[in-house]
This record gives C-alpha cells, structure tokens and sequence, in this order.
C-alpha cells in the first residue's frame, strides 16, 4: 500500500437482498471515526460522499429475483466509481449490502488490466457469493458477486465484465455457510476456499499467508471484500444473514494485520454492515478498527474502550 491516499465511498446499497437497514451503512462508518482513525495513521482522506442511489423498488414476488433492474443501475455507477477512484489512491467503498461488490470489483479489475497487472480478491465472508441471478434460491443478488466478477453466465443485463477475475486468483477465508452448488464450483474452478474448519485447525496466519504468496509472485494487485458475518456474532451482531462461529476479535485483527505487512492490498469492500441491527455502534466501531488495523495500526496501540 504505497498510496498515501485513501479515498471513502458510501455506497448505501440497500437492494441485494430482501430486509432493509445497510442504507445506513456508510454514514455509521462516518460516525465510528473513520476518516479521523486513518488520519492519524497518517494517511490523506478524500471523501467523496455517498453516490445518489437508485431508486428503491419494493420486493419482487416470492421467488423471483429482488430488485434486479435496480441492482443493475448500482453495478453500473459502482464500476465506474471504483474504476475512477483506484487511479487517484486507495478506493475504501463503505456499504452498503454485499451486492456492492458487483461493480466495486468489476471496476478495479478493469483498471488492473489496463495496468497490465492481475487482480486478486480475498473474500473475507462466512458465504462464497457465487450463486448467479438464474440459480439463486433467495432470489438476493447479495449472493451474486464473485459469479459475476469471474464471468460466469446468468446475468443478462448486467454491464459485461470488462475484465473477469480468473477464477484461481479468489481466496475465500472464514466460510461456514456454503449451498451444494457452491461447494461443486469452488472444487471445479480452483478457489481457494478456507472454511472455519481449516482455520480451527491449521490457524488463520498460515492459509492466508499462503494466499498472499501466490498474490506477491505474481505481482498482482489485492481487492479486500470484508462482510461484517466474516465475524463471530457476538462481537459484531449488526448483520441480516449472521452465522455463528465466525472469526474472532484476534483473528479478525490478525488478518488485517498481514494484509497491512503484505502491501499488497489495492482496494477494499466494508459490507453488510445494517445499523438498524447494531448495539450502540458497536459493530460500525469494530469494522472501524480492523480497517485501522489493516492501514497499520496495531492492537497494542489501540485505546481501551468500555462498552
């Protein structure tokens, strides 16, 4: 992470699935320090505000797919946003349902390409995210992202990815909740998948670690997706599709951690965070303070805070 610059987007992206409240997101984030937290790691913050949000549309019936049209006009300015941003420094996308990513990772691989480089995405979610709009049960486009982004086939209408991301180049670290088919497409196309088993057992450092490797080699450039469900619930209960037995406090920061001595990391994703489902901002504190981690601040620097 060369950039001195870090650059927020909100992204209130609030359609890629059914129950309402990340609209919110990007303001909590504001309200939790963000910008004054990476100040004082001593980086330079441009904030460039929320992006005017597309109409919101009620639900579709039961068992179709939700706001479709209206997720396609978010993947649109999304793209172009994130493909804009990560030329002028560090692109930060505060969100915002997990749908966002859509175009957040369609836009930096475009501009990753353009650079010659290859784009990685680490998945930092208790799901893959790689339903496609004709084979998703939920009907939730938030299920959706890493299909596309890989160019997978399904979605008609949505802008064509300029520049899909090799299937061998996603890293997904802290699954637990993962649909058969899912499961079948990992195995097929080479993901690297670590599920909480893999890390209960071998730790959280070495399979990452691992990954990271495979990015420095090559060369490439790092996109950060990180779902508040990454975590374990009782630490961070603002989310709408939690799972128990996620990631700890200490593993959480440890990632971030890495990820900040790699230098790799070019982009980053704060997702699913609904504060309508919060306790007194206690999860928009906690992204806050992983996102420190990750632009250099370490535990032991960390202030004590009662709850």
């Amino acid at each position: 992470m060369s950039t001195q610059t870090c650059i927020l987007i909100g992204a209130g992206m609030d359609c890629g699935k059914r129950r309402r409240g990340c609209i919110m997101g990007p303001d909590a984030y504001r309200t939790a320090g963000l910008a004054g937290t990476l100040n004082d790691l001593g980086w330079q913050v441009e904030d460039r505000g929320n992006i005017d949000a597309p109409q919101w549309v009620p639900d579709a019936p039961k068992g179709k797919v939700h706001a479709r049209e209206e997720c396609i006009a978010w993947t649109k300015l999304l793209a172009q946003a994130a493909e804009t941003a990560i030329q002028d420094g560090f692109p930060i996308f505060l969100g915002g349902d997990h749908a966002l990513s859509l175009g957040t990772v369609a836009g930096v691989a475009t501009h990753a390409a353009r650079i010659d480089r290859p784009l990685f995405v680490l998945w930092l979610d208790a799901h893959p995210d790689i339903n496609s709009p004709e084979t998703t049960a939920s009907g939730n486009l938030h299920g959706t992202p890493i299909a596309y982004v890989t160019g997978q086939d399904g979605f008609e209408g949505f802008p064509a990815v300029q520049s899909p991301v090799p299937a061998e180049n996603v890293c997904f670290i802290g699954l637990r909740s993962v649909d058969a088919p899912e499961r079948d497409f990992i195995i097929r196309s080479g993901m690297t998948a670590i599920d909480m088993r893999q890390i209960d057992e071998r730790g959280i450092a070495a399979p990452l670690a691992e990954f990271l490797h495979k990015v420095s080699a090559a060369d490439g450039m790092l996109h950060v997706s990180l779902d508040v469900d990454f975590l374990e619930p009782a630490i961070a209960p603002a989310a709408g599709t939690t799972v128990p037995g996620g990631a700890t406090f200490r593993e959480a920061h440890l990632v971030m951690e890495m990820l900040h001595d790699s230098g790799l990391v070019t982009s980053l994703d704060l997702v699913e965070l609904n504060p309508y489902l919060d306790d007194r901002g206690r999860t928009a504190s906690l992204m806050v303070d992983l996102t420190a981690s990750l632009f250099g601040r370490r535990v032991f620097d960390r202030p004590t805070r009662s709850y």
